[in-house]
């Protein structure tokens, strides 16, 4: 895959980007076992705990993480197949609020995490070098379908760092 160049994406979008290190395809494949490896170590009854009022829970975090996967795997497919509408962006906190994350155990959402993942990745596998470069409008921004990949496995290690670092510490 050739190198992502910073005119793929939207700038912030840098934050998720940057935490990929190498091959995004990689970095996704890698995280199929390593995410709910991690899920699987967080304490119990620490799955519906928010580090401060107003933010959201574990559970949320993790729904979250699933809900923009799907969204940015969606954008990719569009824009692979060359298609030129513009596509929304997405409220993710009211996804989040009409989600009912918190109904499900955080060992579902693993292998929800798992059956989603695999599946992307062999969409992605079907992708050619000219589709990977191809881009569309998302959210009022030009984006790629290589940044989109760098964006799936960037936003998770972000929300990763997140739970590991507000949620999992003292």
């Amino acid at each position: 895959m050739n190198q992502l160049k910073s005119d793929e994406y939207p700038v912030f979008w840098a934050q998720y980007i940057e935490t990929v290190n190498g091959d995004p395809l990689q970095a996704l494949k890698e995280q199929v076992d390593s995410f709910p490896e991690f899920l699987s170590n967080v304490p119990a009854g620490k799955s519906e705990y928010a580090y401060a009022e107003g933010k959201w829970t574990i559970k949320e975090v993790v729904g979250h993480v699933l809900d923009t996967e799907r969204i940015m795997a969606y954008r990719a497919l569009c824009f692979a197949r060359n298609d030129t509408k513009a596509l929304p962006g997405f409220d993710e906190e009211g996804f989040v609020e009409n989600a009912h994350f918190n109904d499900q155990s955080l060992e579902h959402y693993a292998k929800e995490f798992v059956l989603l993942r695999k599946a992307n990745i062999l969409l992605i596998e079907s992708f050619k070098e000219n589709e990977l470069a191809r881009s569309g409008l998302a959210n009022e921004r030009l984006v790629s379908v290589r940044a989109l990949l760098y964006m799936m496995a960037g936003h998770l290690n972000h929300h990763r760092n997140i739970i590991q670092e507000r949620y999992l510490k003292g």
